[in-house]
Formats: C-alpha cells, sequence, structure tokens
C-alpha cells in the first residue's frame, strides 16, 4: 500500500474516526474533554499507528491525557478491532500536537497588535476614510 494511495486515505481517515469516538466515550478520567484527534497515519503493514492528538488547556491537562490514552490504548484498540475489519490491528502510538493552541496564540497576537495599530492610528487624528482612500492608491 502507497503512502498517498486513495486505500492508505481511506484507512486513515476510517481509523481516525473509530479512535475519536473510542476516546469520547472513554471512562479514563484523565482523557480531557477537549481532546481532539489531528491525524492518524497507519503504517503500510497495518502494524502500527501514529495518532495525533491535540488537548486544549495547560500542560498539565495535556500530560494527564497522555497518560491516560496510554492506559486506555487497548480499549481503544479493541473497539478499532471490532469496528473495522483489517487483517492487523495496529498498536496505537499517541503524539500530543499542538497546532490548534499555536494558531490560538498567533490568532491573539495578530488582534493585539492590530488593537495596538488602531489605537495609534486614532491618537495621530487618522479615520478609517483616509486609510481606505491610501488602501485604493
Amino acid at each position: 500500500m502507497r503512502k498517498n494511495s486513495i486505500k492508505s486515505s481511506r484507512v486513515n481517515g476510517e481509523v481516525m474516526r473509530v479512535i475519536a469516538e473510542a476516546i469520547r466515550f472513554s471512562k479514563d478520567p484523565r482523557i480531557s474533554p477537549m481532546t481532539s484527534v489531528m491525524d492518524v497515519e497507519v503504517a503500510p503493514d497495518l502494524k502500527t499507528c501514529k495518532v495525533w492528538v491535540s488537548v486544549l488547556g495547560n500542560d498539565e491537562d495535556r500530560e494527564e491525557t497522555m497518560k491516560g490514552l496510554q492506559s486506555a490504548s487497548g480499549y481503544i484498540r479493541s473497539t478499532l478491532a471490532r469496528e473495522i475489519n483489517l487483517r492487523n490491528t495496529p498498536e496505537l502510538r499517541f503524539i500530543m500536537d499542538d497546532s490548534i493552541e499555536y494558531a490560538i496564540d498567533m490568532t491573539r497576537k495578530i488582534d493585539e497588535v492590530t488593537a495596538k495599530d488602531d489605537e495609534a492610528r486614532r491618537e495621530r487624528g487618522e479615520t478609517e476614510e483616509v486609510i481606505e482612500d491610501a488602501d485604493e492608491d
């Protein structure tokens, strides 16, 4: 199975859906309810699977969620075996993905810079009309 083949994409998509569902219904209290499965990569031989997860919260929440996911990996794997008929049920390896928090942080920084820029324009006495006219030229 090639890495970018249609079969590989479908397997990854289905595995991602089932893992996300299993995490949502997991009863481990250490797993944060703000956990998202960002991506899944199943090896071509179907023996291993990398699961990128993102947890919205602080570092302590992330650490506890990772411990909970490691503990619940047997349950998640058995759910995967029950839901999807694969030759092998892959061993799961969870990897923390900070992309959502990075995007939120960058958005906050952009908003701060925009607010400071607007404030500086108001102090100089510029109006919105003057700014729009300058943009058109």
